[in-house]
Order: structure tokens, then sequence, then C-alpha cells
């Protein structure tokens, strides 16, 4: 391997001592967003939650959950595993559940958030018999969004999630606990200000007879540039117009922001209208928002294309033709054997990869926070691709 435009020492860990391609969790990194979620908690009298469809790397919840009160679920399986690793509370929303998965479900749940009253009123009686008390809710649509990206606004027009204040005109909501809205996503605290405010409006003459309020994920909390004061300030108005109430926040990027790398390699390097580097890796199979944010993800050591001496496009090992990460600009020459590291790789990564053309999965590993050493906690193979098969 070169070492010339990347020796060890410019990294934080020893990139040497991962498998390729690999996913790398920095504790070091992870306890410091950890550190900033409790403040958050202590000083709002909010609670946080673990959303596990951003990240589910249940090897570090013996860290995680000495900091926040439990996990969020999408589903049966996210629900099952937040009980059996991480303990703690346990929500779960879907846009929809069946009767096999409800059954499931309830064995695990301590809250559940219905997309419909519809929903809350076929399961009513089914949660009552539960073998486990259930506080259950309604997810809600204030029908305001400040996303900028169509794919990930839960309050476009025609949007299924969540239930719009219009639908609830007579409709029996007795029995239900909380209200749950979920409009943020990757933003700063004054877009939440104004989205409780449209959530007050439309919905505040519900507010008297629950008992919480999941104001959903998307908070950027550990961001370097978010506004953590305006968030507690936000949350201890809330909860003194409304003393009664229970807040929770469910982030998922906001946990693992900024704590992950993915270690790869380059495989070849080809001309094509410019120089392309194959890698190891895939964008597609492996860091998948790349393309659906879409977003272009940082490399240790890299510049924007002509900024450095060498630039080139980094493509992906599958077959998909637009499985390109991007163009990436180099101090010195990349080499077939160079090791790259990209940055931010720890939310929406494992949670989303795939084997898409029978691409094994990266390792996952982890570097302890004081000793700096790298552990590999899992690698995977033939057997994990061909169980999902057949």
């Amino acid at each position: 391997m070169s070492q010339i435009a990347y020796p060890f020492d410019a990294y934080p860990f020893d990139i040497g001592a991962c498998p390729s391609p690999a996913y790398v969790m920095d504790d070091a990194l992870l306890l410091r967003n950890l550190e900033l979620l409790r403040q958050v908690q202590e000083r709002s009298g909010a609670r946080i939650l673990l959303a596990l469809k951003g990240f589910a790397m249940w090897d570090s919840f013996p860290l995680v959950s000495q900091y926040l009160v439990g996990t969020t679920a999408s589903g049966q399986d996210e629900a099952r595993l937040g009980f059996d690793t991480f303990g703690g509370e346990v929500h779960c929303y879907s846009p929809a559940f069946s009767e096999a998965e409800m059954a499931v479900v309830l064995q695990y749940a301590d809250h559940l958030s219905f997309n419909s009253p519809t929903q809350w009123q076929h399961f009513r009686e089914r949660v009552a018999q539960a073998p486990r008390r259930v506080s259950c809710g309604l997810r809600v649509n204030p029908e305001y969004s400040e996303g900028k990206v169509a794919l990930y606004d839960p309050c476009a027009p025609g949007s299924r999630l969540g239930t719009r204040a219009v639908d609830l005109e007579g409709v029996d909501l007795a029995g239900l606990e909380g209200l749950h809205f979920h409009t943020l996503c990757e933003q700063n605290s004054d877009a939440l200000e104004h989205t409780l405010a449209a959530f007050e409006e439309r919905f505040g003459r519900h507010l008297a007879g629950l008992k919480w309020v999941n104001f959903g994920g998307g908070h950027h909390i550990t961001r370097e540039d978010y506004d953590v004061e305006r968030l507690v300030r936000v949350i201890r108005d809330f909860k003194a117009r409304h003393p009664h109430l229970e807040v929770y926040l469910e982030p998922g990027e906001a946990i693992a922001l900024n704590t992950g790398y993915l270690v790869c390699s380059v495989l070849d390097i080809v001309e094509n209208d410019g120089t392309i580097a194959i890698l190891d890796t895939s964008a597609t199979a492996h860091m998948p928002d790349v393309l659906e944010m879409p977003y272009r993800p940082e490399i240790i050591g890299a510049g924007e294309p002509g900024e450095k001496a060498y630039t080139y496009r980094l493509g992906g090992l599958t077959c998909l033709a637009g499985d390109v990460v991007g163009e990436y600009s180099f101090d010195a020459p990349l080499a077939i054997g160079d090791r790259l590291v990209f940055t931010d790789m720890a939310h929406y990564t494992m949670v989303k990869t795939t084997t898409f053309n029978g691409m094994r999965l990266p390792s996952i590993c982890r570097v302890d926070a004081a000793s700096r050493e790298v552990r590999t906690v899992k690698t995977f193979g033939y057997e994990d691709y061909r169980q999902r098969l057949s």
C-alpha cells in the first residue's frame, strides 16, 4: 500500500488494523455526542430515544443505554432488537401494522403510535389484552415543514404519514395517551420551534387529556452549528404550557453523527474522460444516502475536484452505471492498494446496506475511546448473502 498520500498518522486510528471495506465506530466521538444529549435531557426535561432506523449497531448499546432512556422502532424486529439489546423504554410506530406484526410488537413495546384513527380503533381491544401495559398514541400531521428534500418530507401534500387535524373531527380518541409528530430532517431547533407552533395551533385542544407528546426525529442536536440553547428553551416553554405532558425526542442521526468512518481500498484505476478509481465499496450498496439524498461525503485528506493536484472520480464495485460516489482531488496520485477513509459513516449506513450484485457487506469495527485499539466486531461472508434469498 502506498503511504505517500495517506500515512497512518494522518488518521485518528490505525486504518491498517481494519478489514477493507469496514465501517468503523469511534467510541470517543460517540461519547462526545452522548454527553451532549445527556445535558439536553437534564436541562430540558425531555427524554431522548435512539431511533433504530438511523443507527442500530447494537454492540454499542451497553454504552449508549447509559445515556438515553430507550429506543424507538419502526416495526416488530426493531422493537425486539431494542428490547433485547438496549433495554429501557421501547417505542414503536408504523404507517400500518398487520395482525401478525402487532402480536409481536405487543410483546416488546411500552409506547405504541398509530398512524390513523382506523388503526387505533382496529387494535385498541387487542392492546388492552396485551401481556404488558402499552401507552398508545396517534401520529399527527401538522401540515407544516421546512424540509428541502421531497423524499424526506412527511408533511408534503398527499403524505400517507400521520393524521391531519381535519381528519380528527368527530373521531373518538378515548384511550389514547399521546400524540406524535415527525417533520424534521437534519434540521436545527428553529425548525422545531416553528413546527411546534403549527402543531399546537392544530392539535392543542387535544393535549389536556394526554400524558405525552413525541417530537419525533430529525433534530441535528450534535451538529456543530446546532442551537442547543434554543432547543432547551423551546422544550421548557412547551412543558411550562403543558406541565402534565412528558416530552420525547427520537433522533437517529444525532446519536451517531460524525462518529463513524468507512474504510475502503482502491482496486483499479482507469481512464475515461478523466481518471477513475474503482473502490472495493459501493455507493448504492454501502452508502445509499449518497445517491438517495443525494450528498457528497467527505474523505480524510481529499479536496474538491481540482482543489488539489490529482482529481479522480471514485466508483463503486457494482454493475450499476451510476454507482459513483463523486469526484475528489488528492495531493499525490492514488495507487492500487491505497486506502481511503470516508467520514460520517455511522448513521443511515449499516441500517441501509444491501447485498446487490452479491456485494459483501462491510465489516464493522470499533475504536476504543482510551486505548485507540481497533476491534473488529463483525465480518460478513457468503452465508449472509445466501440466507437472504431462499
